[in-house]
């Protein structure tokens, strides 16, 4: 353990003299308690000797300094039981010519120690349980063991991670292999005078396997490992997070050649403010603590610092500079090579059916990370169990992919006849734009059956490649079919529209504000960018704009609607144009629930003629 002692917050002196103070005054009310409990109508002596004179005495106990007895009859008060102070030393005298029953009570030992150590014992075991809490059951040394880190530290044997049971992310797998060589011969690896960065960042979106590359890299170069979430750094107490880091560090120096992973680290890391109280102190204080040991460790000693994060825009500039977290390697969503290698690892542990083809489910899972893809093999096997089959077929995979998409089917939901006729509507206007445009993913599968908490129907699309770069023409297609359910309404019922589209409108909205704030494609706006400076791969659509004057931001509002209402027309008119397809398109619909492309041709791209796309 590290032989530096954490910082004693004041906050602990505080709370041990108030709970000091109750327990004395606790002990003294019990003591009380206990010399008193006998006791039920005190009197003064005088009233005492009248009642002895009188022969009104029937029982008498002698103390030391308290007299306790039973009268004959009541008292003024209704009790017979009496105690008073004892005053005079011959009353044995009296008494003894009177004929009652008296005695004496020798002090007792073992009262007087129950009276003081029982009370005292309670108190020490309620302090003992609750400084055991707040320092996370550490025994009896839990009250010193607060700035202990508590990382999880897994042996040589425990990690059983290796790089063949990471998939889909081979440049970054390349680049961690640097450290595995390392760490397995630190010598030679130096022989040209290089050394291996002090601290290495993974970035990259949720589920895309940062932790499970840092495992695979323990893992491969068999070494400890230890574990821990920024936000376990963080504690109530000011310098508790910044002795923990200091722990940690020491038991890694120990243990060495090791990494220490931190999972999470903008709980630790986020940006300094200017002036920090309570808790930002204490985050303070941990992240300095944490970049002085980043300063003071030398890499070549065998201690490799591993951390991922899914926000590295939130980070200390600090924390980033050379010479500390001087690596960053992106973990992105895999592309369809990707998939395909992921989905071979998960695939090996189901029964699946001859002939089902792990590339056909990356081509129908676009965007999917490796915790997505995980969770499909597994719903894709629980639909196949639920339906007593052997084994797990591609519809299973298809099924399973609606269900993380869409949503939940919602049986128990059913419309009236109107409703499932305006939904059927909606959705083949969508699918019917979708097939008319030019680049645009083409239609899987329409459905009316309700999923999830509020769609009352959806459209699915499979893109047939991963595309990386969009064109303004992409951009204003992929408006135009969230706007076909909208003019499909118009169209349809007179202009009576319905609250249907209202997360069409949303994602339209959100893919225009992107083209005109941060893609410069507004030509009223020119070549710049109005919105501030967003990581492309954490999949935040919505721009942010920044301090703008009054006539830039409604500019940009006339912007974002023109490309809006531009995109409504041009569906608007292509639903006009296929008015008998889209019909057609819904009573087939509202006869079967759910349309495939092979079962309705108007599903499948149309070619659109060159004089109708330079009208739009």
């Amino acid at each position: 353990m590290s032989q530096e002692q954490p910082h004693k917050p004041e906050h602990k002196y505080q709370l041990t003299a108030w709970y000091i103070v109750v327990a004395a005054l606790s002990v003294m009310v019990f003591q009380g308690l206990i010399g008193g409990i006998a006791a039920t109508s005190e009197i003064p002596y005088s009233q005492f000797v009248d009642l002895l004179r009188g022969d009104k005495i029937a029982e008498l106990t002698i103390d030391s300094d308290k007299i306790r007895g039973v009268a004959k009859d009541n008292l003024s008060n209704g009790q017979k039981q009496f105690s008073t102070n004892r005053v005079d030393a011959a009353l044995v005298h009296e008494l003894d010519g009177k004929g009652i029953k008296f005695s004496g009570v020798a002090p007792s030992v073992f009262g007087q120690i129950a009276a003081w150590i029982l009370p005292i014992g309670i108190f020490y075991l309620i302090w003992f349980f609750l400084m055991r809490r707040m320092a996370g059951g550490q025994g009896l040394g839990g009250a010193m063991g607060i700035g202990k880190s508590h990382a999880k530290v897994y042996a040589e044997t425990d990690t059983k991670v290796t790089f063949k049971d990471v998939a889909g992310v081979d440049e970054a797998k390349f680049e961690l292999e640097e450290v595995v060589a390392f760490l397995r011969d630190p010598t030679s690896y130096g022989r040209l005078g290089a050394r291996l960065p002090k601290g290495i960042l993974l970035v990259g979106p949720p589920g895309t396997g940062k932790t499970l590359l840092a495992r695979a890299v323990a893992g491969e170069a068999n070494v400890p490992f230890f574990s821990i979430s920024g936000s376990e750094f963080v504690e109530m107490f000011v310098g508790v997070g910044a002795a923990r880091v200091r722990d940690l560090f020491e038991q890694a120096r120990r243990s060495a050649p090791c990494i220490i992973f931190v999972d999470e680290l903008d709980a630790l890391g986020r940006s300094r403010v200017t002036v920090g109280y309570g808790g930002e102190a204490e985050k303070e204080q941990t992240l300095n603590q944490l970049l002085a040991e980043l300063d003071g460790f030398d890499p070549r000693s065998g201690v490799i610092l591993l951390a991922a994060t899914n926000r590295p825009e939130i980070l200390d500039p600090a924390l980033l500079r050379a010479g500390r977290f001087d690596r960053q390697v992106l973990v992105d969503r895999p592309d369809r090579k990707g998939r395909r290698e992921i989905l071979a690892v998960h695939l090996a542990k189901v029964s699946m059916a001859p002939g089902t083809d792990a590339d056909a489910i990356a081509a129908m899972t676009p965007g999917f990370t490796g915790a997505d893809l995980a969770n499909l093999v597994n719903e894709a096997a629980i639909l196949a169990t639920r339906r007593k089959a052997e084994e797990v077929t591609l519809a299973d995979f298809s099924d399973a992919v609606e269900r993380i998409v869409a949503g939940l089917e919602k049986k128990s939901r059913v419309l009236s006849p109107n409703e499932r006729r305006r939904v059927a509507y909606h959705e083949l206007g969508h699918a019917l734009v979708a097939s008319a445009l030019p680049g645009v993913d083409p239609v899987l599968k329409v459905s009316i059956i309700p999923r999830g908490v509020g769609a009352l129907g959806y459209t699915i699309q499979r893109p047939t490649e991963d595309r990386f770069l969009l064109s303004i023409d992409d951009l204003e297609n992929r408006v135009a079919v969230l706007m076909g359910g909208r003019a499909a309404e118009k169209l349809l019922f007179d202009g009576n529209i319905s609250t249907g589209a209202a997360d069409d409108l949303q994602r339209a909205t959100e893919i225009a504000t992107e083209m005109v704030t941060r893609y410069g494609m507004a030509a009223t706006l020119g070549q710049r960018t109005y919105a501030l400076q967003r990581q492309a791969f954490l999949g935040n659509s919505a721009a942010e704009i920044g301090d703008l004057g009054e006539s830039t931001a409604r500019e940009i509002d006339l912007a974002i609607r023109e490309i809006v209402e531009k995109a409504f027309g041009r569906a608007y008119r292509i639903l006009h144009d296929r008015r008998a397809e889209l019909d057609a398109g819904v009573k087939l619909l509202l006869e079967h629930e759910t349309l495939e492309a092979d079962q309705f041709e108007a599903l499948r791209p149309q070619p659109v003629p060159a004089e109708e796309l330079a009208a739009a």
